[in-house]
């Protein structure tokens, strides 16, 4: 087999003459199902939201706050 498609490369378009182009409406709608996750980047960009929310109303040293370190010394 020839990996560069030499043999086929510059062979023209094939056209039936049986079936009529499909319209770019109806090829879209054949491939619709495949997009399986439809609305999956909505979902995640909903829950990061809501977390950005939820750590804008922390107060940033409660985010390493460690019991065995009380006063900030040795923690690094």
């Amino acid at each position: 087999m020839n990996e560069n498609y030499e043999d086929i490369i510059n062979l023209p378009h094939h056209v039936s003459k049986k079936h009529i182009p499909m319209s770019m409406w109806n090829r879209a709608a054949q491939f619709a199902p495949f997009a399986a996750l439809n609305g999956h980047y909505s979902a995640i960009r909903e829950t990061e939201k809501q977390h950005e929310q939820m750590f804008e109303h922390q107060d940033d040293s409660s985010l390493f706050t460690d019991p065995q370190y009380e006063n900030g010394e040795d923690y690094l």
